[in-house]
């Protein structure tokens, strides 16, 4: 199997998806603040951010802490779903690409299984036109099937279709239980074991990627990421 994507051994129930979603609808969602990544409309709001609020739709936490919004707390399949990850989570979100809309190829930082943090997507709604790549494979996702991606990888996302497609995001944390998960589906330990080298495309991918992020931080890895 290759690790660029898996589907997990969990499914959800369509009805019950669009059930809380509705709930969801109630609230406000923000577009995407990255407008070099995408074309059209992308939605986003969240159900744990770094402080709680459903506006703060950002994934990374400076502090390292994460907090449910009171969205997610009205919120019992959705937070069903999120307890079959027997693991912590980061960042939890809806984020809907508006029919019409693309997000282009692009890399993001430290998403992949070998760096700690994976993370999961759960199809809510979508439609026959939608296209999910990453590195460069066709990924079909059903609703309320359940996907790991690696987006340390290139990856972009055409929804050619009339309807909106949106996708229940988690970050979550490995651990032993999700070890076990991953072995299931095929994980090569050992390969991850190898250290990775960078080309000079991927690096300058990254770089990009930190240097919209603008904190001391990212520049600090940029740096350590020039040197490398």
């Amino acid at each position: 199997m290759s690790f660029s994507s898996a589907c997990f051994p969990f499914t959800f129930s369509e009805d019950r998806l669009l059930e809380e979603y509705k709930i969801c609808e109630g609230f406000a969602f923000s577009e995407h603040y990255n407008k070099a990544d995408f074309a059209g409309s992308w939605k986003l709001i969240a159900l744990r951010s770094m402080d709680g609020a459903t506006d703060t739709i950002g994934a990374f936490s400076p502090s390292g802490e994460f907090m449910n919004s009171p969205l997610l707390e009205k919120c019992e399949y959705f937070k069903e779903i999120i307890a079959k990850f027997e693991c912590e989570k980061e960042s939890i979100r809806l984020l809907n690409l508006c029919a019409g809309s693309k997000i282009h190829e692009h890399t993001d930082l430290e998403l992949g299984y070998e760096d700690g943090v994976f993370r999961v997507h759960v199809p809510i709604t979508t439609n026959e036109d939608v296209r999910f790549y990453i590195n460069k494979e066709l990924v079909t996702m059903d609703v309320g099937s359940c996907w790991y991606g690696n987006f340390n990888l290139p990856h972009a996302v055409e929804n050619n279709g009339t309807s909106d497609r949106i996708h229940l995001v988690m970050d979550c944390k490995r651990n032993a239980w999700s070890d076990a998960l991953f072995a299931k589906l095929g994980y090569d330990f050992e390969q991850e074991n190898q250290q990775i080298a960078y080309s000079e495309e991927e690096k300058q991918r990254i770089v990009e990627e930190l240097q919209r992020q603008g904190t001391e931080v990212s520049q600090e890895l940029i740096e350590n990421i020039l040197k490398s």
